[in-house]
Formats: C-alpha cells, structure tokens, sequence
C-alpha cells in the first residue's frame, strides 16, 4: 500500500468521493454484447466473442453473460442440432444449464428446497455434465469444462476427493485460473463438507503461489467472509478483529489488489469489494479506506448484500465509516 502512496494515488481525506453505483460485470464491453446477443438468440455473434477470447484468456465470465441469460435453453438446442460434433455450443448449452438449474433450486437454505426443486436441479447439472465431458474429451486443453464440472460437481455433491481431481483438472490447464480457485474455495468450505481451517490454509496458499499483482489474494478476504457468516453475534465481530486476520488480509492485500502490478480485469471489483468490506469488519481504517479508493465507486452485490438491504447503501455505509 505504500508504493500506491509514493505515487500519489491516495486522496486525501475530504476529497471528493465518487458515486457508488452496482457494478454486476469486470466492465469489459464484450459483456454486454455477448449478452445482449444471447438475449437475441444471436448464435452468430455469441460464438464470434467467446471465440475472441481465447481459453488461456479465461471465457467464464462470458460464459456467464450467456448462461444466465433467460431462453438460451430452447435456442441453443437446434445448434447442437445443426452441428454435433462442435464444442463450443455443447459448452454453452452445459453452462446455461447449471445457471438453469439454480434457478430451480434457487438460493433457499436446503430445508425450504422441494422435492420437486431439487429433482430438476439435479436433473439439469447432469445434463450439464453429460456435455462438459464431451467438451472436454473434443478439446483436451481446454480450462473451461473442468472450471464447469467443479460447479456441478458441488452441486451434486460429488464428494471431496472427486471435487479436487476437478480443481487439479482445471488449473493443469490454466494454474491461475481465478475461477477455478473460487470454486474450489467453496468447496472446501464448512458448510460444503469442509472445515475453516482447510479454507483458510487453501487461500493463503493461493495467493502466496500466485504471481503479485493477480485475483487470488482476494481468496483470503473472501475466506474471512466466509468464516465470519458461519459465526453467531457477536463471534462474528469478535473474530474479524483478531490481530491474525487484520494481518493475514494485509498480506494479502499488498501482494494483489493494492500492489502496484495489479490489473483491473475479470473479477477485479468484487475482489477489491470483498477487501474493502472485510477490512471493515476488521476495524482497519487505513487498509479499507485505500480498498474503498481503488474501487472508484464500483460496488460488486456480493459481499455487500450479506449486511442486508442494498449492497449500494451497505458500501456507502462502511466507505463512510472508514473516512473515504
């Protein structure tokens, strides 16, 4: 963080602050497009942008745009048709189909899941790796139907040792492949079979193995999240204060999102979004203050919306509070 302020990028106290506005992608324009086309039943112009980027590139969050965009389902069935042996739309149609799926279980705690949800759920994730391992038997080099498989894989609850040959899978083709690391990160989780100290250890791994300046540090302020919201009242707040977690986030911190070879691209905001807000549970001013000025008023929905209310006002709130 002192090298951001040898160059004077740090504002001083009263400056003025930017609007704080919801930002839901990494601003890269081929986003929007890709999803504008997917709305369209566009194929033509869908394949041209995920085929712009190439695997090495990381395509997840265009492959999002597309998945999550309602319909995707009924057009992308007469492209398979038209063309069986291609992987790339047997991709499209596994990733729509996981975002499908979740739409069916949604985002209810298991217990108010029905039967009936949670049939359609699963139903939708296997179809989704019925196609990932075609995918991934046409294109062997390929990082995303293994980033795919570690998603349905937890979903179906395929279990620790299968859900790691998933990740190995994944980052042989691609070490750093920030998705890849979220998921697995999940996985390992408490309340998906994992434990915090298995968590924490796997995100402070990462960000130390991965080279300055890249997403993965953003694995040790999400792991702190994550074990402050399996905490009752009070733990929670008690925990975030400890002295060894101010001091593992500032770690992490200084060797990605606040050093100086950090690159704003992919998932960067939430990254910094997930800093800023640990930090300030924390109590660190200092380190949530510089976090909140790197975000430039950018404000990612998780994980804001876990205060509750609007994550807009839920940012606005705790950059106040840190002085920015």
């Amino acid at each position: 963080m002192a090298l951001l302020r040898d160059r004077g990028l740090t504002l001083g106290r009263w400056a003025v602050r930017p609007v704080a506005r919801l930002q839901k992608d990494s601003g890269d324009p081929a986003v929007p497009r890709v999803r504008k086309a997917a709305a369209a039943a566009d194929w033509s112009t869908v394949r041209e942008v995920l085929e712009a980027c190439p695997e090495s590139g990381n395509r997840v969050e265009l492959l999002w745009a597309v998945a999550d965009t309602p319909g995707v389902e009924r057009w992308i069935a007469p492209v398979l048709e038209a063309d069986p042996d291609a992987p790339l739309p047997r991709l499209v149609a596994a990733i729509r189909h996981i975002s499908w799926g979740w739409e069916a279980r949604t985002t209810a705690l298991a217990r108010h899941v029905s039967r009936e949800q949670f049939e359609t759920f699963h139903a939708r994730l296997r179809t989704a790796e019925t196609w990932l391992y075609e995918v991934a038997e046409r294109e062997p080099g390929w990082t995303s139907p293994w980033y795919g498989l570690q998603v349905t894989g937890r979903g179906l609850q395929v279990g620790q040792a299968v859900a790691r040959r998933r990740f190995e899978a994944t980052v042989r083709r691609n070490p750093h492949h920030p998705g890849a690391h979220h998921q697995r990160l999940q996985q390992v989780c408490d309340k998906w079979g994992g434990s915090h100290e298995e968590m924490h250890a796997f995100a402070r791994q990462a960000a130390l193995e991965a080279p300055p300046g890249t997403l993965l540090g953003g694995l040790v302020a999400t792991a702190h999240i994550e074990h402050w919201l399996a905490l009752g009242d009070g733990e929670d707040a008690a925990y975030m204060r400890l002295p060894r977690v101010t001091e593992s986030l500032r770690e992490a911190a200084d060797r990605s999102v606040l050093h100086p070879d950090f690159v704003r691209k992919g998932s960067w905001v939430a990254a910094l979004n997930a800093f800023a807000m640990a930090f300030s549970l924390a109590g660190d001013r200092d380190y949530a203050r510089e976090c909140f000025r790197a975000t430039e008023g950018r404000v990612s929905e998780s994980p804001w919306n876990y205060l509750g209310g609007h994550p807009v006002a839920a940012y606005r709130k705790h950059r106040f509070s840190a002085g920015r």
